[in-house]
């Protein structure tokens, strides 16, 4: 009679791929879009993919086999080694890694690095140091378009506050010296600075909840036909002659379900945009339409078009953009952009393009949005 024995079980062998780490199925360090970087235990890089030789200009076959320190001369921003004043091979046994944070390469170039300690067990040796690289031009980006708009707010804060501070100033000074006539235009230039204070102060909430996802739809039943009507109608009590608006509406229109007053301040930008700089009759057309968002069914689509100039077709992909202008100067440059995340955050989608009459033309779409207790 025979006893067989049993086979031991042999460890799963990985290949190494270009980068120098073991391949797996599924997984290709080199498609990973950040730099990737693995030292073993002995500190020496196992693993440089492609992304960390992008942003190091260290060539993989100069990196593979050399202990990390030298692969990685890291410095902090003061100047001092980042591996000595990390020791993450002798260091304390309970630190499982390092946060991102700005570092220095060779030569001054920042990158970001983050880093992970491998261990077998907590407290334990580490067996392998996994480094991520990222570029810093994204941050940059971003803190350049934070100081942009600082900069931005602060001038336009500057003209109304100026005014406000100087009015009142002279009104508590010698409030006697003036005729009631000039007092009340010091005190309606007073209201109006003081609107569009408030209006800045309006802008920069919504921007912040766009971007931070935070922008909130109360949705109720919206009559958008008459809701064009008013802003026409207010635009008209302004000075506008009636003949400068023609409004159209293809029906019937969909039930919608929206925010009244986010809808309020799309169509009050978009018209006033058309009336400042376009010229010619603004034209908006309402009509029902298949939805393009993230609802799919029947919404409703309102395009607002002019017979003026139009918008440089190099342009057309920045309008949405924060800071965005047109030939003429004014503003913040910030409407349009909350325009789009206020359509967006309805689910629906805005366009730009060049109307039947050569000027610009803005359409969006509306999905009907019907609130999920009343489905």
């Amino acid at each position: 009679m025979t006893v067989g024995t049993s086979r031991p079980t042999q460890p799963q062998e990985f290949h190494l791929g270009p980068s120098g780490c073991p391949e797996a199925p599924g997984i290709d360090p080199d498609d990973l879009p950040d730099g990737l970087v693995v030292a073993d235990e002995t500190g020496r890089v196992v693993c440089f993919n492609r992304a960390a030789v992008r942003i190091t200009a260290v060539a993989r076959a100069d990196a593979i086999g050399r202990p990390l320190e030298r692969v990685l001369p890291l410095e902090d921003l003061k100047g001092r080694r980042w591996w000595t004043l990390t020791d993450p091979y002798g260091g304390l046994a309970t630190r499982v890694g390092q946060p991102e944070r700005n570092l220095l390469l060779p030569g001054g170039r920042e990158v970001l690095v983050s880093a992970r300690y491998v261990r077998d067990v907590p407290t334990g040796p580490v067996r392998k140091l996994v480094v991520s690289l990222r570029g810093t031009e994204a941050r940059r980006r971003s803190e350049r378009s934070h100081a942009e708009l600082i900069a931005t707010v602060a001038h336009e804060l500057r003209s109304p506050l100026t005014s406000v501070k100087g009015f009142t100033a002279t009104l508590l000074a010698k409030w006697e010296r003036f005729t009631d006539d000039q007092k009340r235009l010091m005190l309606e230039t007073v209201d109006a600075d003081a609107n569009r204070v408030t209006r800045l102060i309006a802008e920069l909430l919504d921007i912040s909840r766009i971007d931070s996802g935070r922008l909130e739809v109360r949705r109720q039943p919206v009559d958008l036909a008459a809701a064009v009507r008013r802003h026409v109608d207010a635009h008209v009590a302004a000075g506008q002659t009636p003949d400068r608006f023609r409004v159209d509406v293809t029906g019937p229109l969909p039930d919608l379900w929206a925010d009244p007053d986010k809808v309020d301040q799309v169509l009050g930008n978009l018209l006033e945009n058309a009336v400042r700089h376009g010229e010619g009759t603004v034209t908006i057309d309402i009509a029902p339409s298949p939805s393009a968002g993230e609802q799919s069914g029947t919404g409703t689509a309102v395009t607002v078009s002019d017979e003026g100039p139009g918008i440089p077709e190099e342009s057309m992909a920045r309008v949405f953009t924060r800071f965005w202008r047109g030939s003429k100067r004014g503003g913040t440059g910030l409407g349009l952009y909350i325009v789009k995340g206020i359509v967006e955050a309805h689910g629906g989608t805005i366009t730009v393009g060049r109307g039947p009459g050569g000027g610009a033309q803005f359409r969006f779409i509306l999905p009907v949005g019907t609130p999920a207790h009343l489905q």
